[in-house]
Formats: structure tokens, C-alpha cells, sequence
């Protein structure tokens, strides 16, 4: 059984805790076995690549590594961090994400 995440790819979220603690990042690509996620501009660790079609001359690039979802805070629809909560949508009738905080729904 898939473990469930609080945060998908696309979201804008602020790290809670580490050493980019405060930093707000668009979520590129999340890793739902490992619990993890690369945001935009976080966690940024120097990868030495050799020359290849891409990088012709090779070098240190700058990438941005996983981060565990323990350590990131969805960033609600007032543009503050809030906590996730599930519920139905009488509308629709399906299950959405809604901050908690303010009881919006997100997307």
C-alpha cells in the first residue's frame, strides 16, 4: 500500500525545519516511496559532472536534492503556511484538500 502525502507536485510550500528553514519553494517532482520532495531553491548540494552533450566542459552544478515532507508546510490560498485536512465536496461528492486555518479548499 502507497503511503498518502499532504503535498503534490506543483504546490508552493516553506520549509519548517532544517537549514533552509523559511524558504518557499514550487514542489518539481515528489518521491511518494521515499517520502520525500525536491523543491525549487532548496536544499541546493554541488553535483561534479563529467563533459557530456548537455555540459560540454563539465563542472559543479548546483541541484536541488530531496527534502523529507515532515520538513515542508503547504503555503494556503492567504498565503500563509496552514496545515491539510481532508473532507467530501457536497458539490462534486469527491474528496479535496482544505486548509485548515482558514477552511478553504486548495485547488
Amino acid at each position: 500500500m502507497k503511503p498518502k502525502l499532504h503535498i503534490k507536485k506543483g504546490d508552493v510550500v516553506m520549509v519548517i525545519t532544517g537549514e533552509d528553514k523559511g524558504r518557499q519553494g514550487r514542489v518539481l517532482e515528489v518521491h511518494v516511496e521515499k517520502q520525500k520532495a525536491i523543491v525549487e531553491g532548496v536544499n541546493l548540494v554541488l553535483k561534479h559532472s563529467k563533459p557530456n552533450a548537455k555540459t560540454p566542459k563539465g563542472g559543479i552544478l548546483k541541484r536541488e536534492a530531496p527534502v523529507h515532507v515532515s520538513n515542508l508546510m503547504l503555503i494556503g490560498p492567504g498565503g500563509k503556511p496552514t496545515r491539510i485536512g481532508y473532507k467530501i465536496d457536497p458539490k462534486t461528492n469527491k474528496k479535496v484538500r482544505y486548509a485548515i486555518k482558514t477552511g478553504e479548499v486548495i485547488k
